[in-house]
C-alpha cells in the first residue's frame, strides 16, 4: 500500500468511526448556532467550498467523500456516513473539522500542503446546528 492509499484509508476510516471513538470529549464541541433554517446550499456550502473542496470536491475526492453537494455528504466516504442528520454529536464529519478525537482524522489536517486553517468556532457550530436541524 502507497502513502497516498494509506492516507486516504486512514481518512475514510476515520469520518466513518470517528463518532464512536471512546476518547472523544463531545462537551468540547463548540455549541451549535442558534441561527434557524440552516442549509447546505445557503449556508455550509460556502464553509465547504473554502477549506474543504479542494480535497473532496468533484476531482477525484480523498476517501470517495464528495463536499461539495448535499446528495454526496449524505452518501458519505467510501467507509460509510459521515453525518448523522438530527444529531451532530455522533457525525464523525463534525468531529473531524472540530479537530476533536484522532489527530490523524482532523480536518483539514494541522500541517497540509494547501494551508488550510482550521475552522472557527462559529463555522463548527453552524456545521452543527446544520445537522441537528436535519442536514437539508
Amino acid at each position: 500500500m502507497n502513502l497516498k492509499s494509506a492516507f486516504a484509508l486512514t481518512t475514510a476510516i476515520g469520518f466513518a468511526a470517528g463518532a464512536f471513538a471512546a476518547d472523544v470529549d463531545i462537551s468540547k464541541l463548540p455549541a451549535a448556532s442558534a441561527k434557524t433554517g440552516v442549509t447546505y446550499a445557503t449556508d455550509i456550502k460556502p464553509i465547504f467550498d473554502a477549506s474543504c473542496i479542494k480535497c473532496h470536491g468533484e476531482q477525484k475526492p480523498k476517501a470517495k467523500l464528495r463536499l461539495d453537494n448535499l446528495e454526496g455528504i449524505l452518501k458519505g466516504s467510501e467507509n460509510g456516513k459521515v453525518i448523522s442528520p438530527g444529531n451532530s454529536a455522533k457525525s464523525g464529519l463534525l468531529l473531524n473539522i472540530a479537530h476533536l478525537g484522532d489527530e490523524d482524522d482532523f480536518m483539514p489536517p494541522p500541517k497540509n500542503k494547501l494551508g488550510l486553517k482550521k475552522l472557527t468556532d462559529e463555522q463548527i457550530g453552524l456545521v452543527r446546528a446544520w445537522i441537528d436541524q436535519g442536514a437539508k
